[in-house]
């Protein structure tokens, strides 16, 4: 009898026990969340910080402002809230009459290496204090700003005081002359205009903080390198320039000098008509006498007032006359040198000529005794 090989079943494997997953307690959740939340608020919080700082603080809108200037913006500048003067609300007389012909781009002067330094808040104004360079030379200005409205959630500003100042010009010697290069006629500019003295100051508003430098070159006067910083706000500061004459003009009036003694010696008189020399002689003149110049004064110039002066310079004239003797009736010839001096003044007209006055200091000069 045969038996069947029986099929052994394959073993099971032992399962393996599984642990339950415990859930995460909620307050682990809400930490999580707390944290993200509080991330958040602080990353907008910052945001908003430099985003006030840079675009809506008090030293945003002074910085806004100098920036205009450095770029040439004046009229921009201008428009700012605060800047323009109510001169109806000023008592300084300066600012009242002074011209507006400086606000403008061909006269500023290069502004760079502006920082804010302070932002000094008060009760209803903050100060903001500002370095720069003005023209290359450094500087330092305190602006006062305070809140004019509201931009949606934001403030808007304005300035308090108004960052114009006024500069007083006094040009001697000269009617013409350029500031940072832009070129003015006093009698343009000034209040009173052509009526004006030429040493009357020529008050002129001008931004703060702002360098500007006067400069002379005209036909018969010049200067340069005279400048001021103006950088505080609201504030007269004076110039007073005093050119110095060219080399053409002093040639000028020396030709005019020279004209002038020659047409003197053209007249056969002992003492010329407005002339600044001449003779006298006690006795009789029988014959016209005969003048010539032997040496013309050198001419110099000298600041007088609003024009110019000839100081005291020698010069001689000759003179050769026959006179009569009233003692004897003897007649001789006095053939003899005349020194004398020479000094006047230069003064501008309206049309801009110039008018020369000579004079002399000298007595008329007396005849040299007869041997």
């Amino acid at each position: 009898m045969v038996q069947s090989a029986g099929v052994l079943a394959p073993r099971a494997r032992p399962r393996r026990a599984r642990t339950a997953r415990r859930p995460a307690p909620l307050w682990s959740d809400l930490a999580i969340l707390t944290l993200v939340g509080v991330a958040l608020v602080a990353a907008l919080a910052a945001g908003g910080v430099t985003v006030y700082r840079e675009f809506y603080s008090p030293s945003a809108f002074v910085t806004r402002y100098l920036t205009l200037l450095s770029d040439g913006r004046a009229a921009d500048a201008l428009r700012l809230p605060g800047v323009a003067i109510d001169r109806s609300e000023l008592d300084q007389g300066s600012f009242q009459s002074a011209s507006d012909a400086l606000l403008r781009r061909a006269a500023l002067a290069p502004l760079t290496e502006v920082t804010v330094t302070q932002e000094q808040p008060g009760h209803d104004e903050t100060a903001v204090t500002v370095s720069y360079k003005a023209g290359g030379h450094p500087g330092s200005s305190t602006f006062r700003v305070h809140q004019i409205g509201w931009i949606g959630v934001a403030p808007s500003w304005g300035f308090a005081q108004s960052p114009l100042a006024v500069i007083d010009f006094t040009i001697r010697g000269s009617d013409r002359f350029a500031v940072n290069g832009f070129e003015l006629d006093r009698r343009q500019v000034a209040a009173k205009g052509a009526d004006a003295s030429p040493l009357e100051p020529v008050p002129m508003l001008v931004f703060s903080p702002g360098l500007y430098a006067v400069s002379v070159q005209t036909a018969a006067a010049t200067a340069g390198g005279i400048g001021v910083l103006a950088d505080k706000p609201l504030a007269e500061v004076p110039l007073d320039v005093q050119t110095h004459p060219t080399d053409a003009f002093v040639k000028v009036v020396q030709q005019r000098v020279n004209d002038f003694l020659t047409q003197c010696a053209t007249q056969q008189v002992l003492q010329p008509t407005g002339c600044p020399f001449g003779m006298t002689v006690p006795n009789r003149v029988t014959q016209p006498p005969t003048w010539s110049m032997v040496e013309m004064p050198a001419i110099t110039l000298e600041p007088s007032g609003a024009g110019w002066k000839i100081p005291s310079t020698p010069a001689t004239a000759h003179i050769v006359v026959e006179v009569q003797s009233l003692f004897d009736g003897s007649i001789h010839e006095v053939d003899q040198d005349v020194p004398f001096h020479v000094d006047g003044t230069i003064q501008f007209l309206e049309d801009g000529s110039a008018s020369i006055s000579i004079t002399s200091p000298d007595q008329p000069t007396h005849a040299a005794p007869h041997d």
